[in-house]
């Protein structure tokens, strides 16, 4: 169920909420707009880190039958920051950086779950992308018992550029990936360090998997193909926390 104060909608007021420079999350526009206003909106937004998705008339209706005008916005429940700001104040306050980056995750409870389990852990940021992945909303907020509020998510254009500039400030980039060539114990993580969990389908994209410096699996002994990605993430997240409290 949508929080209809999370929603701006009509082409206008999108528009005007843009140029406010709102936090939103996505718009969705409906496939066939054409319209001078339209051509407004996308000239707004250009440039910006918004992901608009193009979609049926029909989606928009299921969300709102009020007159959108085939446009609805999604404002975002935080302020996203960015990698490039957070990593050097982290080693300014003299602390050793603790990174988990959600490559593709799209469940919601999920990313709640997680990010519960980093605050829990003294996770310093999670790192989302900006497109094909779960955003922070009121559900999310919820799930995640507020942590939300309280941990930095830092929402990026292009996670290769993300991955490359943590690795050029000294963090070490762990994926976690059923590939991995050595169990997550075995790795050296008590120092800087970026946990990359893939979406439970998917994985990781090989495009950003091939950019980690080391490829990590968690052993299994049943039938079941994976674990539940939150799962996986609370044990090598608490991997690192073991690490580091030896």
């Amino acid at each position: 169920m949508i929080d209809k104060n999370e929603m701006i909608f009509g082409v206008r007021a999108v528009i005007e909420a843009v140029q406010a420079g709102k936090e939103i999350d996505k718009i969705l526009v409906k496939k066939d707009i054409q319209s001078d206003l339209s051509k407004e909106l996308f000239a707004a937004i250009k440039g910006k880190d918004i992901n608009v998705q193009r979609v049926p008339v029909e989606r928009i209706n299921r969300i709102t039958r009020k007159n959108h005008q085939g446009v609805v916005a999604f404002v975002s429940q935080i302020t996203y920051q960015k990698i490039e700001g957070i990593v050097p104040f982290l080693y300014e306050q003299g602390k050793t950086p603790f990174i988990v980056l959600l490559d593709g995750i799209t469940d919601i409870r999920n990313f709640g779950a997680i990010a519960r389990t980093c605050e829990c852990a003294g996770v310093d940021a999670i790192v989302i992308p900006s497109k094909n992945s779960v955003t922070v909303n009121a559900d999310a907020i919820k799930t995640s018992a507020g942590a939300l509020h309280t941990i930095p998510v830092c929402r990026e254009n292009n996670i290769a550029d993300a991955i490359d500039f943590m690795k050029n400030s000294g963090i070490k980039i762990l994926a976690a990936t059923e590939k991995g060539e050595i169990n997550y114990t075995e790795s050296e993580c008590d120092g800087p360090v970026c946990i990359v969990m893939g979406a439970e389908d998917k994985g990781i994209p090989y495009d950003h998997l091939k950019l980690c410096d080391e490829w990590v699996k968690i052993p299994q002994f049943g039938t079941i193909g994976s674990l539940n990605v939150s799962v996986a993430a609370g044990v090598l997240i608490y991997e690192v926390v073991r690490q580091r409290n030896k």
